[in-house]
């Protein structure tokens, strides 16, 4: 089986192009066979409100080209500042590697590879974060 297989819990929900789609009352998989589709599991999306820190803001940057409320040509270059925004800040070697593949993944207009990457950063940023407060 080729493309992108999506296993969902009962009930779960995920934006694909745009069209929300939610499972019945059994898990399921589907398969996407279509190459470039938009996918966003809305139990992983980060909504405008929460969108409250550099990384998630990154991250909703990306979610907006998934549910196709923008353009990849509209958020790409605020997305590569704001990667480099991230870059000043994060500057041991695996969180350089991290927004290396999101900067080549947004290069490439794969959104979704890009928020999954700029995802490994959030636990990084809350740590960054607690340890700051007095």
């Amino acid at each position: 089986m080729t493309g992108l297989v999506i296993r969902l819990a009962p009930h779960e929900r995920v934006l694909l192009n745009g069209a929300v789609i939610e499972n019945g009352d059994r898990r399921t998989s589907l398969s996407i066979r279509t190459p470039n589709a938009n996918v966003l599991r809305l139990r992983d999306a980060i909504h405008p409100e929460q969108a409250n820190t550099p990384v998630k803001r990154t991250c909703y940057l990306a979610q907006l080209v998934l549910a196709g409320d923008s353009t990849a040509e509209d958020i790409r270059t605020p997305m590569l500042r704001a990667i480099e925004q991230l870059s000043q800040v994060f500057s041991d070697g695996d969180s350089r590697k991290i927004l290396q593949r999101a900067t080549e993944n947004v290069l490439t207009r794969d959104y979704y590879q890009a928020l999954k990457a700029l995802r490994l950063l959030l636990p990084r940023e809350a740590r960054m974060f607690a340890a700051a407060r007095p």
